[in-house]
């Protein structure tokens, strides 16, 4: 009790009294015990900042600060060094792992920077999160349109990100009912079952919405939506109500300097394509900070290393698939791309991505579409190894294509 009193007590203007407390959990409005969900210790140091008046918030992790994509996917991703609240929270809602959505709001009135560093690596300086990004009101002052590819050196994006096993719900044909009663009736019946709305696309030609949802809750979705429109349906006022059963994911650019600067969503789409991936639904926020789509969950991966290398975040990757990987040629070919890595990437701005070798009986891929194979390891015992198969020219032309 008298710890209590004199940490009341203390003038944080003079001393600095060191507070231990616990994160993540809370208490709900009705005084339930309850938690911040992921990351919600981030959310709990974020609120005593803002209560204690604090001059900095350190969050120490596992990585060196906020990457420009998930590392394990792009292997080529690295640590933002400086983000906007607003990017952040983007970033964070859209899937980087590294930050709870709503750490930094309790920090944006008193503008308390929030460095996100690695407790393995405490040299590094990590990635300071700080300010707010301009309104579109400020943006849009002088009406000026630039493409972002005349700003030499000016990258538009800060990082790219995922949303991992979502589902697609669509109402298709709702034109009879109208509109607007359309949305209202739809995203209520979402509202009334606790779905949470991750992404919304209307189609005002013939009424149709298609809304992303977590996939655990895709049945329940459906199911409240079919119970809305049950009477349109028997009396085919709304032509059908469908909800995807393959994994999907969304994959998602966010960054300040989207806003005014042409081609940035023409870049992001026309990179995608070069790499053969369909997407299915395209959002852009109101904001001018980011833009989602939606793809199958087997492309996340090979979405993310294009939109990133397409930014030139990351430089220009060349896919190689070896034949003949144990002959003499093959191996030689496999040793001099190791020897000429660094040289590549140094002088030519090119990575070498092997992803996939074969023998005349076996074949060894990369464990997911766009994922590179290590090819420091003895070939020969790759194609021993279980996660070699059978040799499959169908399955290896695929993935090219």
């Amino acid at each position: 009790a008298d710890a209590d009193a004199n940490a009341n007590d203390a003038d944080a203007d003079h001393t600095a009294p060191i507070v231990i407390a616990t994160g993540f959990v809370a208490t709900s409005s009705e005084g339930v015990p309850t938690t911040l969900k992921r990351s919600g210790s981030d959310y709990s140091a974020t609120i005593f900042a803002k209560v204690t008046h604090a001059s900095r918030v350190t969050m120490w992790k596992n990585t060196d600060g906020v990457y420009t994509a998930d590392p394990r996917r792009v292997p080529e991703a690295f640590s933002i060094s400086s983000l906007k609240y607003d990017e952040a929270m983007e970033l964070a809602y859209f899937g980087a792992q590294v930050l709870h959505p709503l750490a930094m709001v309790p920090c944006i009135d008193s503008n308390i920077p929030v460095y996100v560093r690695n407790i393995f690596n405490p040299a590094f300086e990590g990635t300071v999160i700080q300010g707010r990004c301009a309104s579109l009101s400020e943006v849009n002052k002088d009406g000026k349109v630039v493409n972002w590819r005349s700003k030499r050196g000016v990258i538009p994006i800060k990082g790219i990100t995922s949303v991992d096993r979502v589902s697609l719900l669509t109402l298709e044909g709702a034109s009879v009912i109208g509109g607007a009663e359309v949305a209202e009736r739809f995203m209520g019946s979402m509202a009334d079952a606790g779905i949470n709305v991750l992404m919304v696309t209307q189609a005002s030609s013939e009424s149709s919405i298609t809304v992303v949802v977590p996939e655990d809750q895709g049945k329940k979705a459906l199911g409240a939506l079919r119970s809305t429109f049950e009477l349109e349906l028997s009396r085919s006022n709304v032509n059908a109500i469908s909800l995807t059963d393959t994994p999907m994911s969304i994959v998602a650019i966010v960054g300040e300097g989207m806003a005014m600067n042409s081609g940035v969503s023409a870049s992001f789409m026309s990179s995608l394509a070069k790499a053969n991936v369909n997407i299915r639904v395209i959002a852009q926020g109101s904001s001018e900070r980011q833009v989602a789509v939606v793809v199958a969950g087997e492309d996340t991966s090979r979405a993310l290393r294009a939109a990133h290398m397409a930014f030139t975040l990351s430089q220009t990757t060349c896919s190689v698939v070896i034949l003949g990987g144990t002959g003499k040629l093959g191996s030689a070919l496999i040793r001099q791309l190791n020897a000429q890595k660094e040289s590549l990437k140094k002088n030519l701005n090119l990575g070498v991505c092997v992803s996939a070798i074969a023998s005349r009986k076996k074949m060894i891929m990369g464990e997911s579409s766009g994922l590179c194979l290590s090819t420091s390891a003895d070939v020969d015992e790759m194609l021993r190894g279980e996660k070699a198969k059978d040799l499959d020219m169908e399955a290896l032309t695929a993935m090219l294509e």
